[in-house]
């Protein structure tokens, strides 16, 4: 009863200020543009207003914060899509199917598909937010380094089924990635390792950097490539945003629902993200696919995988930042100061001290969900208008686009190098048929796996067996190796039926 309370309370407070809607609105659409620009992302969305929320009251402020934080992990998926050049870290997954339906014709579908999925996930996480925030919160807290390095090699697991018909490419890929975690500064010991003598890369390979040179720039190569060879391009006509159908949304029930579950119990984890979120929603759905050879090829399970486990960490997030006061991601790490600015500390007490503040959060999470679905529509529609304007015209708009949000992210040269050199060894791993998405996995994984695991190791005083044998730790490793087992004996399978049909 105290909880319906509450909500009346916050929704007769939100729904009788058209200020509040005003908010949630610009918030909303703030957050899909700054999402769509590579470089920029959410988290510069929501710093950049919060100055402007001192003028505000709490609520007013950390509605069109919320809302920013809504529509940011969305927008990164419209450039992801039309143009293979993700917006923001955790788009980067929607990149590998979104992208070739794109390609196929399919541009308004793909976002639909995306749009559909981010709403799901997000509304999905916000609803677990307000039903067991306490409980889950709690639950978090029991998670250690060892289970920290189970769930990083849960995600890094199924690279040997993502991407190519080749097993040893896939692994080769995803090992390459994992050495580029490497570069910088020891996390532990801060000695520098790898960085050629550079001081610029001691801070190591940056993700952002990263993903829009392997992604963008090498699709820039590799189409200008294409059109110096003559080929007409498909660049997809069909600009028209289409949501899914109810039946197109029941068939991929299982999808939406997994990532959506993975996406909020990721999101509770203090310090891990829709990034990651992203990665390992879309490594099981490859892993429990019954047909993952397709993946890569543009299809929609590729798409609202790991939209709904990135929105869903949206909600997840904000566990621990309101029951807790620790940031579940970098945006609310932002989001914190928010808070501060108006004397308000996030804490186990918030729930008490403020009901009407943390339920007016809920409720605008809620309507900032929706709200995507219409503004969503109609910013991808217009931006995805630029499909119709010559290749030769948009690659380097790209490049320069990616350039200045590349450089603007910290004002490091370095990161410039990084992109190009990224993107022009993408363009051959692309021409050797070798694929990205390990890679990345094994990039945005492998620190995760590598400090919990040293970090284990210490505690257990580097008893190896202990830290495998932990109960969380121990049950996610053992669904690892079950899993990699059966994928890669059904690639061996069908490995064999290709090769008695071409001898047949």
């Amino acid at each position: 009863m105290e909880l319906l309370s509450g909500f009346a309370s916050a929704f007769q407070y939100i729904l009788y200020h058209p200020l509040n809607w005003l908010l949630l609105v610009l918030g909303v659409i703030w957050g899909i543009l700054f999402g769509c620009i590579p470089g920029l992302t959410g988290i510069v969305g929501v710093a950049l207003l919060i100055p402007f929320t001192f003028t505000l009251d709490p609520i007013e402020g950390l509605l069109m914060l919320g809302a920013v934080y809504c529509g940011s992990t969305f927008g990164g998926s419209i450039s992801a899509i039309l143009f293979n050049t993700p917006g923001a870290p955790e788009a980067a997954c929607t990149t590998l199917d979104g992208y070739p339906m794109a390609r196929q014709g399919h541009a308004g579908k793909a976002i639909g598909y995306a749009l559909g999925a981010s709403a799901i996930g997000g509304l999905f996480g916000t609803i677990v937010l307000i039903l067991m925030a306490p409980p889950l919160a709690e639950v978090a807290l029991d998670f250690g380094p060892s289970a920290y390095f189970a769930l990083a090699v849960l995600g890094i697991t199924a690279i040997a089924s993502i991407g190519t018909k080749s097993v040893f490419k896939s692994l080769l890929s995803g090992m390459l990635g994992l050495g580029l975690a490497t570069v910088g500064m020891d996390p532990l010991t801060s000695t520098a390792r790898f960085n050629f003598g550079s001081s610029m890369l001691l801070t190591g390979i940056s993700f952002i950097p990263a993903i829009i040179g392997l992604f963008a720039l090498a699709e820039v190569l590799k189409r200008s490539g294409e059109t110096r060879k003559g080929q007409i391009l498909d660049t997809g006509g069909k600009v028209r945003t289409e949501l899914p159908t109810l039946k197109e949304i029941w068939s991929l029930k299982i999808a939406l629902l997994r990532s959506s579950i993975i996406g909020t119990i990721i999101g509770v984890l203090p310090g891990v993200g829709a990034t990651t979120a992203s990665f390992i929603g879309y490594s099981e759905a490859v892993r429990w696919s019954r047909h993952p050879e397709r993946f890569g090829t543009g299809v929609p399970e590729g798409i609202v995988s790991p939209e709904a486990a990135n929105n869903g960490a949206v909600g997840g997030s904000m566990v621990p930042l309101l029951s807790l006061g620790i940031p579940g991601s970098a945006t609310t790490a932002v989001m914190i100061g928010g808070l501060t600015i108006h004397g308000i500390i996030p804490g186990p007490m918030l729930m008490v001290q403020n009901q009407d503040l943390v339920y007016s959060i809920f409720i605008g999470m809620l309507a900032a969900n929706l709200l995507m679905i219409f503004f969503g529509i109609k910013i991808a529609s217009h931006f995805a208008k630029v499909l119709k304007v010559p290749y030769v015209l948009v690659g380097p708009c790209i490049i320069v686009l990616c350039m200045t949000g590349v450089f603007a992210l910290r004002n490091n040269m370095m990161d410039l190098v990084v992109m190009l050199a990224l993107g022009a060894f993408g363009y051959l791993l692309q021409v050797l048929d070798y694929p990205i998405a390990p890679l990345i996995i094994g990039l945005v994984l492998g620190p995760v796996a590598e400090i919990s695991l040293r970090r284990a190791m210490i505690l257990t005083n580097f008893d190896f067996i202990a830290v495998i044998t932990e109960p969380i730790a121990g049950a996610m490793l053992l669904i690892s190796a079950v899993s990699l087992c059966y994928g890669l004996y059904g690639q061996y399978k069908n490995a064999m039926k290709r090769r008695q049909a071409a001898g047949g």
